[in-house]
């Protein structure tokens, strides 16, 4: 499947890159922007974007340090500023994502996330408020790992925790880490995990996710991530939104808990529906999209 051309968003001092499908041609002010998760691009919309397009003005974006946008390094919480350096977080994330709905979409969005990706959205939704229509959370990361998650009663953890996080902030390990990690082998073997049904993981998508890791720059962007231990849970932000608000769950997801959504459905009354596809892992826009795509217009359709 050929890649969509990509165009070029200039956000403070770096380069965004972005892709939009509008195949309709009948005028319609309905907008979505795709939001990819870690490690992805917005390639791994590969089976949405087009076809969300024939309705609507379909929007996807590299967030920075990933796909084809710059990749400053990264800037940790105790060093001290350099040039072409930034702190990877949520809030860098959700105001690139609402600044370049007010600069280039300019006009009310829906916002569709998978995996951080979903956490992004609520966070650029906060900022949009009301001009943000809806979201729509694809297996949203529940970020385990973050500081506010860890049970005091987890003696182990708590005593590790201070060691794994003076590792992780060393180049040196970061760096061997992502080269473990950034190789086609390694790549298809998470992606089994992520993909249980293994449709649609073919060399294309190995390809969309291998390649940006070759960027000179790639593993700071690694780096930065792997170094966010307290920031933003998407039920901290859920609370702050009053839009309308779906899940789209792979039932088999093995790092995002289908019971741990289902009370996020009972506990936010912003929540409308949580839609499970039966039989797919972490990412059932690429591995389900048939299904996925019917959630989304179907959402849009009853809420816009």
């Amino acid at each position: 499947m050929p890649f969509k051309q990509s165009e070029t968003w200039k956000w403070k001092n770096w380069e965004i890159s972005w892709s939009l499908s509008k195949l309709s041609m009948i005028q319609n002010d309905i907008n979505i922007l795709l939001i990819h998760g870690f490690g992805a691009s917005k390639e791994h919309w590969r089976h949405n974007q087009d076809f969300l397009g024939k309705n609507y003005n379909c929007y996807s974006i590299d967030l920075l340090g990933f796909g084809q946008s710059s990749q400053p390094n990264a800037l940790l919480n105790y060093e001290s500023y350099r040039e072409n350096s930034v702190k990877y977080s949520f809030d860098l994330w959700g105001n690139q994502i609402a600044a370049f709905c007010s600069e280039v979409i300019k006009d009310p969005v829906y916002l569709i996330g998978n995996s951080i990706g979903g956490v992004v959205a609520l966070k650029a939704a906060e900022i949009l408020q009301n001009h943000c229509k809806g979201i729509i959370l694809i297996n949203c990361a529940q970020r385990t790992m973050d500081d506010k998650r860890l049970k005091r009663s987890n003696v182990l953890m708590n005593l590790l925790r201070p060691v794994l996080k003076t590792l992780v902030r060393q180049r040196i390990i970061s760096n061997t880490l992502f080269e473990r990690a950034c190789n086609p082998k390694v790549i298809r073997q998470i992606l089994q995990k992520a993909y249980p049904s293994g449709r649609n993981l073919d060399d294309e998508l190995i390809k969309i996710l291998y390649s940006p890791s070759q960027r000179k720059n790639s593993r700071e962007a690694f780096r930065g991530f792997i170094n966010i231990f307290d920031d933003y849970l998407a039920t901290d932000l859920l609370n702050k939104i009053d839009t309308s608000i779906q899940l789209i769950w792979g039932e088999k997801d093995p790092w995002e808990s289908l019971d741990e959504a289902k009370e996020w459905g009972k506990k936010f009354n912003n929540i409308k529906r949580l839609d499970v596809i039966q039989g797919a892992g972490h990412c059932p826009h690429d591995e389900k999209p048939e299904e996925t795509n019917y959630l989304v217009h179907k959402f849009i359709q009853e809420t816009k």
